[in-house]
């Protein structure tokens, strides 16, 4: 009769370790680690550090990150196919979730081999429940772009999803970032979870300003998890009001109907069609309408605010 738990040949494991509390590896990660093949590591000397600490001799131990992945994937599966197991961890968490793996397990499918997970600490599952929002459903980010450009256009992608948003964040973007999301997605409450499980863990709550404001007078240190409230939900049927109806249509509309002003209409339709109110503004800008009898241009000099 097999056991349970052996360790199966021919079977890639993608193995959780520890984010920053050694105490949270678990029995069965363990077990594949010692009695794997192969382990497949993102940092060998980090890796080697964990084995040593749980008294642990490996097979046979090689490195396999984000710059060789492509390389020691072909290896990989040819361990597969001799029959032998192997164990792939990052240095922290679950493999593929932020860290090299992806392109690992999507050959490993191709080929048909097992592919078996082997759960344990995860930072993304750690900080979400510990906000209070929501946990379900949620969109998980990882780490957004380097690029401030890039950072804002990922963010106004997400600015109308109404559940909670996860994202990791490093120390030295963590201001930008913030900053980023304050004013893209508004003053909306957020959480920043620092170094979890580690020594000096610790939780910030408040509203993306005051999130902000804190890591703007305290040096952002270690790794961090940004969780942001979704966006306040959004009456549908009232969207369905416009459906076919032109931008420019729609602005004069509202001001006629609502007595609304020019910035009015615009922050109106800018939220209503999720769009950024550059874009409706100019149109507003454009638009000649009767009223009273006379041709009437919206004068461009009126601000934004």
């Amino acid at each position: 009769m097999t056991e349970k738990n052996a360790i199966r040949p021919s079977t890639l494991y993608l193995v959780a370790t520890p984010i920053g509390n050694l105490d949270d590896m678990t029995f069965r990660a363990l077990k594949v680690l010692k009695e794997a093949t192969v382990i497949a590591a993102e940092d060998t000397r980090n890796t080697l550090k964990l084995l040593t600490h749980y008294g642990i001799k490996a097979g046979k131990l090689i490195s396999c990150f984000e710059h060789n992945e492509v390389k020691r994937t072909g290896e990989i599966l040819e361990a597969l196919a001799q029959g032998g197991s192997v164990a792939l961890v990052t240095d922290a968490g679950m493999p593929g979730i932020s860290d090299p793996g992806f392109q690992v397990v999507k050959a490993v499918v191709e080929k048909g081999f097992s592919v078996v997970p082997v759960p344990g600490a995860s930072a993304l599952l750690a900080a979400l429940p510990a906000t209070g929002f929501p946990a379900t459903p949620f969109t998980f980010a990882g780490f957004l772009p380097a690029k401030a450009g890039d950072r804002q256009k990922a963010l106004h992608r997400m600015k109308s999803q109404e559940h909670s948003l996860v994202f990791f964040e490093s120390p030295h973007r963590l201001r930008n970032s913030l900053k980023d999301m304050m004013n893209v997605f508004g003053n909306r409450k957020g959480m920043v979870g620092r170094e979890m499980t580690k020594l000096h863990e610790e939780f910030v709550r408040g509203t993306l300003q005051e999130l902000w404001k804190h890591f703007k007078a305290v040096e952002p240190k270690g790794e961090f998890v940004v969780v942001v409230e979704g966006a306040e939900p959004v009456d549908h049927s009232n969207q369905e009001k416009w459906v076919g109806v032109s931008i420019a249509d729609q602005l004069v509309q509202l001001m006629k109907e609502q007595n609304l002003s020019k910035t009015e209409a615009v922050k109106a339709v800018s939220k209503l069609r999720d769009l950024p109110r550059e874009v409706v503004y100019q149109i507003a800008t454009e638009i000649k309408w009767e009223q009273n009898g006379d041709s009437e241009t919206m004068d461009s000099d009126e601000g934004l605010d």
